[in-house]
């Protein structure tokens, strides 16, 4: 039994969801989003409380039963309350901002980087963060991923984009090799 597909969903107030031919739409304050459900489950709704229910007791009904129980639980939540994801630069001339739908950075390189904005997620700067939001959970760690991706944090000086909670991977450089070196 699938123990993710099995917990119900409350719904928050403000909610809403719905069921046709197989296709659940959430509306909420936030905006609307929808999902297409595999044939053998099915969605049951009742006194504001959201399950999913299998037909089957193979191993990809199984699995896809706690997948589309999750996947349903985060687009509830997006709609209510959102999605943020915060990236961190850091470097020498290191800058971002955001222009004309785009984020524009200027991370090291011999020209600036120009990210196109997708229509359902929003970007905002300060000072070095950038704040990645949106109601698709999926969609906004997708883009802090693509962004993260331009400029991967270096082991060396620790320059470049990463994660706010990330902690990347740090190296001693040549001059402290050749000092552990002369040690022994």
């Amino acid at each position: 039994m699938s123990k993710i597909g099995q917990r119900k969903i409350n719904l928050p107030e403000g909610v809403q969801v719905s069921e046709t031919a197989g296709k659940i739409k959430v509306i909420g304050p936030k905006g609307e989003l929808s999902l297409e459900l595999p044939k053998k489950i099915t969605f049951q709704k009742e006194n504001g409380v959201v399950a999913l229910l299998r037909h089957g007791e193979d191993r990809r009904t199984k699995s896809l039963h706690g997948l589309y129980r999750k996947l349903l639980a985060n687009m509830i939540e997006g709609v209510s309350s959102g999605f943020e994801k915060k990236l961190d630069f850091k470097g020498v001339g290191f800058r971002a901002e955001v222009l004309e739908g785009r984020l524009v950075l200027q991370v090291g390189f011999s020209h600036l980087v120009k990210y196109p904005i997708p229509a359902e997620i929003e970007i905002k700067v300060e000072k070095n963060i950038i704040t990645v939001s949106g109601i698709d959970r999926q969609k906004v760690g997708q883009v802090a991923a693509e962004i993260r991706a331009i400029r991967p944090v270096e082991p060396y000086k620790g320059k470049g984009i990463k994660y706010l909670e990330e902690i990347p991977r740090r190296k001693p450089g040549k001059a402290a090799k050749a000092a552990i070196a002369g040690l022994k």
